[in-house]
Formats: C-alpha cells, structure tokens, sequence
C-alpha cells in the first residue's frame, strides 16, 4: 500500500525482454530483494539491486495495462516505497495496480488529464485520483476526464511537471469508490428495474392496486 507522496525521480536504465532497470538510491536505502516499490504508480517488485540501481520484472499484463513500456532509456519516474504503519498518511490509499492509461490535454498548473469511459463515475470534485504515482485531489470532473490543481513544489519534485498534451499517464481511481459502488450496485439495479416495470405496467407477485 502507498500514499502517492512520490519520494524520488528514478531513471529508466533499460527495458529488455520484461525486465526494468531504474537508477535511484533513496528507495533502495532499507530495500530487500522481494519489496515492493511504486513506479510511476506501478507496484512493481525488486527482483535485483546493486549500487544506484535496482530491476524489476514487469508482466505482460502490466506492460498491456500501463505506460510502461512507453518509457525510453533516461526517462524519469516517480518512486515511492510501500507505506509503513507508523507513517504520516499524506495522500490517501494508493494501492500501485493501475486502473487505465490516461492522456494529458493541457498541462501544469492546472493539469487535466483525459481517461476511458469507465474510470469517470469514480472521479468527484475534491475526490482522489492517483496519476503517475501521484496523489492528487480532483478539482473538476468533466465527461471524459477531469482536472487538478498542481503545485509549484509537486510539479518540481515528480514527472508531473514535465508533462505535455498528448503524453500518457497511469491513472488509479479511489479503490474507497470502487468498493462503493460494487455494494450500492444491487440496489441501482433492483430500482432501475421496478421503473421499468413501472413504465410497462408490469406486476410484481403479491403487488394490489
């Protein structure tokens, strides 16, 4: 679990045959072979690691799911390490498994980021969004996507700054909505059908006029 505070800009190194190569050294300083790490929101585990450098094995899931393997040699990431019990939580709970890819239309200061059809009913004004790792607060939800406020100090300290229209994203809606709408769905549904019964004149068992 992550906070989406990203606590360093890593360097893709390589990207060969499924397996990521990132410089970075503050994520590595108490890592072990087997943690996990968030790459640009991405929860990926370290397989490998040496002085200034760390591997990942990326599924083809990942790769089919994220921006990933869109990311040449030299291309900066956000890294964050898994939350800790004791931790301030800064952002809200970041689970690091990407929802959809998303594409920026207009850029910092205030980013707004298109995403697919299905990803819209979990964004709310002053709801959660993770981009790129990112946690960030919506500040309008619009038809097909919506828009945040950056900061001079996030778009100095994460990848978000550099970020141009036409650039993909990984988007990780509020997991909280999600759960939320999977309960309240039965109900949706058993309402949307006494309607439609409704409107046909159609009758229930045990229903009098």
């Amino acid at each position: 679990m992550f906070t989406g505070i990203v606590e360093e800009l890593g360097r893709v190194e390589s990207f060969d045959q499924g397996r990521l190569r990132i410089a970075a050294r503050r994520v590595l300083e108490d890592a072990r072979l087997g943690d996990s790490i968030a790459v640009n929101g991405c929860c990926l585990t370290l397989v490998a690691c040496g002085d200034g450098w760390w591997e990942a094995d990326v599924s083809a899931e990942t790769i089919a799911r994220t921006s990933l393997a869109r990311h040449g040699v030299g291309s900066a990431v956000n890294l964050e390490r898994p939350v800790r019990i004791q931790d301030r939580l800064g952002g809200h709970l970041v689970q690091g498994h990407v929802d959809a890819v998303g594409e920026i239309v207009a850029p910092v200061p205030d980013l707004h980021v298109r995403v697919p059809a299905d990803l819209v009913p979990y964004l709310v004004e002053k709801g959660s969004v993770t981009v790129d790792g990112v946690s960030l607060t919506v500040v309008s939800p619009f038809p097909d996507g919506f828009s945040v406020a950056i900061i001079p100090h996030t778009s100095a300290v994460t990848t978000l700054g550099a970020k141009q229209p036409g650039d993909l994203v990984n988007i990780e809606v509020d997991v909280i909505a999600k759960y939320v709408e999977r309960m309240i769905r039965p109900f949706s549904l058993a309402e949307q059908g006494a309607l439609v019964a409704a409107q046909v004149g159609v009758r229930f068992p045990g229903e009098v006029d």
